[in-house]
Formats: C-alpha cells, structure tokens, sequence
C-alpha cells in the first residue's frame, strides 16, 4: 500500500469501474460535472446552466468526497517514503526553483506569486483554461480518457489526443517562457 500499483492493477481497477458505472444505472465517470452540482446546490441563482435536478446525479457528490479521502489517505497515511520518480529534464527543470514543500515550487505557487506576472499566468491564467477547456470539451481528461474511450465515442478519442498534444506542446514551447519570467 505504500508504493504505486503498477499499471496492469491499477488500470484493470479503473477500467473495470466503467462496465460497474453503465450497470449501474448507466452512471458515467468523470469529476467536471460535481463543480456545476455544487454550484447548483449552493448558488440557487438565475443561471440557466445551473438550474437543473442536480439531486438525481447526487452519487457523483460521494465520488468527488471519495476521491478527497483517497488523496488524503494516498498522501498522509500511504505516504510513498521514496518519492515520486521524474525524469532528469523535470529534475534540473524543478530544481532551480525554490520549494516549501515536495514538488510545489514556492516560486510560482504562493499568495505573493498572483501579484507578478508569472505567478498569474500560471494560477489565474492557468485555471481559467483549464475551466474553460473542460467546459468546451464537454467533460475533463479522466471522463473523456477513461468513460469516452471505453463506450468507444469517437469525440472522447479526439478530445483525448488534443489532451496530449496540447500538454506536450505547453509543456516543451510554453512553460519554459513563463518559467523564464
């Protein structure tokens, strides 16, 4: 339990829960849609997107809070002791910043940070994206990668791969110059 399972475990797991999901009431996986239900739940306003029955789809709420305690299992009481494996080019990339804890750059990611350019593009900026890509792709990574590509939906497919390629290419044309700011 305190090291990663390999692939063919964990990736049998994730991929056996998308047969359970569809049995199970033809429930699909992803986390996108729990930030629209808790927007839905709490924020009872005028918005059209949000005013929907969000109390039919309430098992995806206990998903997200499994997924909280997982990680919080997974990173205080399965604590993997040896660290995470990177490659050489992610070490010197991350070396040369200065860290408070494992693998967060304190450089880019504190409060002081939103007030410089850098800090902003990459928080502010960032999330901004990430919100908007998800919304325009109709579901995040995990429910396009893993529920799209199993029920073999072709849009899923390309979503998919305009994942990867834009990850590639922010992370070898992009990152490098808001790191240099």
């Amino acid at each position: 339990m305190y090291k990663p399972w390999p692939w063919y475990v964990a990736g049998v797991i994730i991929g056996l829960a998308v047969p359970a999901l569809l049995l199970a009431g033809n429930k699909k996986l992803g986390i996108s849609s729990t930030l629209r239900q808790v927007c839905a739940a709490c924020v009872p306003a005028g918005i059209p997107f949000l005013q929907y029955d969000w109390k039919k789809e309430k098992w995806n709420l206990f998903f997200a809070g499994g997924i909280l305690i997982g990680g919080f299992l997974g990173g205080y009481v399965f604590k993997n002791p040896e660290g995470v494996a990177l490659s050489g080019d992610v070490m010197n990339t991350f070396t040369s910043l200065s860290y408070d804890k494992e693998l967060i750059p304190a450089d880019l990611f504190n409060w002081h940070s939103l007030t410089t350019l850098r800090g902003f593009i990459v928080i502010v900026v960032g999330g901004f994206l990430i919100g908007f890509g998800t919304r325009y792709a109709q579901g995040c990574t995990s429910g396009h990668g893993i529920m799209g590509l199993a029920s073999l939906q072709w849009p899923s497919l390309i979503a998919t791969i305009c994942f990867f390629v834009g990850g590639i290419i922010v992370s070898h044309y992009v990152l490098p110059y808001v790191l240099a700011l």
